[in-house]
């Protein structure tokens, strides 16, 4: 535990040692049919790398934007460094149709300041070195040409090319295959500048963030944030949501014994004073207020996959399968068997024949050799990451119920504003073409309709594109609950290594092999790369020293040591004074003052749960002692 906690201890001391290069304080944003947040203050300091996380249409890009001055807050004040440079790289990469890696840096830096550069370097140099240190050979390639992967690095080139000191990033892991994300995952880790992202990748989080913010109604000031991984922020989140419905509970307390009191006959009422009734007003707002954020958290899609429950242990047989596109074999004599409770993590680089394969699975396609034999009357339910089957121009009632107002479901009748309700659609919303929901709000709209057909197959083509992490957890249980075989691919590590029993890759060569777990998958694919920088590193001189001492016997039982009587001696007083910290803390918490002060609430609630979980510690750690003196 002491490694852990030094490496914490070292974060914090040196993020406090970095220049704060933008502040942003009490930012609020609403747009006619949604308020997106209010009172929300961050600040991003050089070199640190910002996750920014929070439920979809909670306004994160909005935010990002605002903080990179492409659009303007309703209300608050964001102060800047003096000339700091910020570049905004947006979630999808869109270049002209004839653009080349070059032109596209080239035309970015004509962009600002006429191309002019202190080092005298013109557009064409420095566009050229951005390319080169992305990886870029061929810089005049069409960008027509290039993959979802290489796309984002002439987009990243593009933003690195400005030298900026804060470089925002709008989910860039959204259509990438895993080798992109890993590649991305490094990149972000070693450039020196301050990196600011909004993702749902909860591996990408804890690989790379040192410090996590969440924009959400659940907290006082519309967000919370943590400094670490994303195990650290569930951790820490989770004591503060604790702490604050302990709060509430407290308050709660407190109302009512205002209730009490201001309830009391003609003689009380004369001798209260206006403070007093102030107070009380107060503390029923609070209560009201973190009543309302307790509440918030709760609002979850709700859904599960239908199953045919088919007891067929063969459902689907690939017998030495190959298929080619145009002159490139995708995978040849290919063998596979889907049974029920089978989850299959399909990976391989993006062109490596993997949505290829889920065709080959679903009947859309025919192989060019092999057979391909399927149990009788098969159900295979299919997501694919394009959602060709939603029509864009249907309203949200068509796209979740085509006809009448009723969806059927695991044999009920559901209206279809109750349906819509599930997926996190409000009524009003209805009547919203599906070619305006944004991405998220149209991938729940596919998931509801795919849910509706009773399946003894899941075929998944990156089912978690735009979705939240929320969404995502909701995703993965049904996943779990449902029988039959699954085949997903996606580039969420987390999901895959939840999901999956089995892993195939394809190599892009034509090859197909198994693996047992990501991490058998990835040690494979580094092994080459791995052996070559050992080759380069010195070898380790053996230790020499002392051979550490063996661990000290346990005192027996009957009697305590010195040092463990000392500490059983002072154990109720150590009980009293924590019991003394919970009670000041409560009042603290219920101080109508912290609903203007959401940091300092923060630091209240959590504070108020750690005390709490010191007193449980303190009273289990003074019945082991007893136990051992009394030689139990």
């Amino acid at each position: 535990m002491i490694a852990p906690l030094f490496d914490r201890l070292f974060l914090r001391a040196t993020l406090a040692a970095m220049p704060t290069l933008l502040t942003a304080r009490n930012l609020s944003k609403a747009y006619p049919s949604n308020d997106l947040f209010e009172g929300v203050s961050i600040h991003v300091e050089d070199g640190e790398r910002i996750g920014l996380i929070g439920p979809n249409g909670s306004g994160k890009t909005t935010l990002m934007k605002i903080l990179a001055g492409m659009l303007t807050p309703d209300d608050g004040e964001i102060t800047r460094q003096r000339g700091l440079r910020v570049a905004y790289v947006e979630q999808d990469d869109r270049f002209a149709d004839d653009a080349t890696p070059l032109a596209v840096v080239r035309a970015g830096l004509e962009e600002i300041n006429n191309g002019d550069d202190e080092s005298g370097m013109d557009p064409t140099t420095r566009a050229s070195i951005a390319l080169s240190k992305m990886g870029f050979t061929d810089l005049e390639r069409p960008v027509t040409t290039l993959s979802g992967g290489w796309r984002k690095r002439l987009s990243l080139a593009s933003a690195l090319a400005k030298d900026p000191e804060v470089l925002m990033l709008d989910e860039p892991t959204n259509h990438l295959d895993l080798e992109g994300v890993l590649w991305l995952e490094g990149f972000v880790r070693q450039v020196s500048m301050a990196v600011v992202y909004v993702t749902h990748d909860r591996r990408f989080l804890e690989n790379t963030a040192t410090r996590i913010i969440e924009l959400s109604a659940a907290y006082p000031g519309g967000a919370f944030e943590a400094t670490g991984n994303y195990t650290e922020f569930v951790r820490r989140k989770g004591a503060f949501l604790d702490a604050q419905r302990a709060a509430q509970s407290s308050i709660a307390s407190r109302v009512r014994q205002d209730t009490a009191w201001l309830r009391q006959g003609i003689q009380g009422r004369q001798t209260r004073n206006k403070t007093q009734v102030e107070a009380a007003a107060n503390r029923r707002e609070e209560l009201k207020a973190t009543t309302t954020r307790n509440d918030a958290p709760a609002r979850t899609a709700l859904f599960a996959f239908q199953a045919t429950e088919r007891k067929t242990k063969k459902l689907l047989t690939l017998h030495r399968v190959s298929k080619a596109m145009g002159n490139k074999p995708l995978f040849a004599s290919l063998d596979l068997t889907l049974s029920p409770g089978q989850r299959i993590g399909l990976m391989g680089v993006n062109g490596s024949g993997k949505t290829t394969l889920m065709r080959l699975m679903s009947g859309d396609l025919l192989p060019d050799t092999g057979t391909i034999k399927r149990a009788e009357n098969l159900r295979v339910v299919t997501f694919s990451q394009h959602r060709e089957s939603l029509a864009m121009d249907q309203t949200l009632r068509e796209a979740l119920c085509p006809v009448g107002d009723i969806v059927h479901y695991q044999g009920r009748a559901i209206h279809v504003t109750g349906w819509a309700g599930r997926f996190l659609f409000e009524a009003d919303q209805l009547s919203t073409r599906v070619g305006n929901l944004s991405g998220g709000e149209q991938a729940r709209v596919f998931i509801a309709n795919l849910t509706l057909s009773p399946a003894d197959i899941l075929l998944l083509d990156e089912p978690t594109n735009d979705l939240d992490i929320p969404s995502l957890e909701v995703l993965e249980q049904a996943l779990l609950e449902f029988p039959g075989a699954i085949v997903l691919v996606t580039h969420d590590r987390f999901l895959l290594e939840r999901i999956a029993t089995e892993y195939m890759a394809l190599n892009d060569q034509g090859d197909a092999k198994w693996f047992a777990s990501m991490e058998q998958w990835q040690s494979a694919n580094l092994k080459s790369a791995q052996s070559a920088a050992d080759t380069t590193k010195p070898k380790p001189k053996p230790k020499s020293g002392p051979v550490a001492s063996k661990k000290q016997s346990p005192p027996r039982p009957g009697k305590l040591s010195y040092k463990l009587q000392l500490e059983y001696d002072g154990m109720e007083e150590a009980i009293l004074n924590a019991e003394t910290e919970v009670g000041q803390l409560e009042a603290d918490a219920a101080d109508p003052a912290l609903t203007s002060d959401h940091q300092r609430a923060a630091t209240v609630y959590t504070k108020l749960k750690d005390a709490q979980a010191r007193v449980t510690a303190l009273y289990a750690r003074w019945a082991e002692l007893d136990t051992m003196r009394n030689g139990g």
